[in-house]
């Protein structure tokens, strides 16, 4: 299997990249200011008062930034103000994980990032009085004076709207202030937490969907998620049927995982067993190029997986399979796989205007017609 850097390892698709929209909503959301102590911060955390975004497999600071953090509270420099979002009975972390989670670690002595004995690094960038040291080796005062550190947290409820998903995915995308810019599934699964969430990390160590996209290991910006995400909503009857000109991709897989259906048990027993068998069934019948396209080269394919001819074989694939009755005659799919993609309009609609519903539908009609012989309808 291929072992690509994750940033590399998808082509880009120029009416995707920037995709921003606003809701038409007006929020009636009440804010208020506290200092906490990181000692109640992690009693919070661990009582489930306070709740990270399920993500802590895909903590993104290195060691020496994280211990440059820790060594900050040593020296008793000021903390940047963190924002927390209170629903019900708890707050969820919207910005600030990383510096959360960097003392919640140290404390425990065990570093998210790899898993790793969390000592402080070696590095020139931390005192000499503390580097090499876990939260255990350093003595009472210190660990008094990280865990008595107060920073200040910014508080917010939304009172109206009584849907408080599409204000959530808002302020996470703009309020978040972190090194390192949340991509958009980062925040969903921030904001969208729930069983269809936990669905979507199972599906994503599928191994045979590891393969298929081309890294063995998850993405740690969770870009792979996105795609599953992709794959059940652009399929669904609503985009399929509707009278829109256009989508904004963002709105729609934000709508997909904030949907009632994404917490039924009855609905996401369907979402596993329709994307398993899909993808099971492509691995089984294409190479592990099935979601690349030509090489302009005519030298065979181009080495990335490709976001929208991903889509339209994978939709089409899972219509094929409900639809068909006599699957024995689902043949030769890598060679009809490669004439599609020298069909000219299938070729305009991977490419251009691509969030288009018309050619959302398009693409994945032909994938039908040149794939299955079905009709998409």
């Amino acid at each position: 299997m291929r072992n690509k850097k994750e940033d590399s390892n998808i082509v880009p698709i120029p009416d995707e990249v920037d995709d921003f929209y606003t809701d038409d909503s007006l929020y009636d959301i009440i804010s208020w200011g506290a200092d906490l102590s990181f000692r109640e911060i992690i009693k919070m955390y661990e009582s489930g008062e306070l709740l990270k975004p399920e993500i802590q497999r895909h903590y993104i600071w290195d060691k020496t930034e994280a211990s440059r953090f820790i060594d900050s509270l040593l020296l008793g420099l000021p903390v940047p103000s963190i924002f927390l979002a209170r629903e019900k009975d708890h707050k969820l972390i919207v910005d600030g994980f990383q510096r959360i989670m960097t003392v919640y670690d140290y404390t425990r002595g065990i570093f998210s990032g790899d898993g790793s004995v969390f000592k402080l690094t070696n590095s020139k960038k931390i005192h000499d009085k503390w580097r090499g040291k876990a939260f255990k080796q350093l003595n009472e005062g210190e660990q008094r004076r990280i865990l008595s550190t107060t920073i200040h947290a910014i508080i917010f409820e939304q009172r109206k709207p009584k849907d408080i998903y599409s204000s959530l995915y808002q302020v996470f995308e703009r309020i978040n202030t972190s090194g390192r810019t949340l991509l958009p599934q980062e925040i969903r699964n921030c904001v969208y937490q729930g069983p269809f969430n936990n669905l979507l990390t199972k599906l994503n160590v599928n191994k045979l969907w590891r393969k298929l996209f081309g890294l063995e290991k998850i993405d740690s910006r969770m870009r792979d998620v996105e795609f599953i995400v992709r794959f059940f909503a652009l399929a669904s009857i609503e985009i399929k049927n509707s009278e829109a000109k256009q989508i904004s991709l963002k709105r729609t897989l934000n709508d997909y995982m904030g949907e009632d259906k994404s917490r039924d048990a009855v609905a996401l027993e369907e979402r596993e067993r329709d994307f398993t068998e899909t993808i099971k069934f492509i691995y089984e019948n294409f190479e592990d190029n099935a979601f690349h396209n030509l090489s302009p080269k005519g030298d065979g394919y181009v080495e990335r997986f490709h976001p929208t001819i991903f889509d339209s074989i994978s939709i089409a694939t899972s219509y094929a399979l409900k639809k068909a009755k006599n699957k024995t005659r689902f043949t030769d799919l890598q060679m009809k796989k490669e004439r599609l993609l020298k069909d000219e309009d299938y070729i305009k609609y991977i490419s251009l205007r691509t969030t288009n519903i018309a050619h959302i539908n398009g693409r994945i009609g032909l994938a039908l017609k040149y794939l299955f012989d079905i009709k998409y309808e």
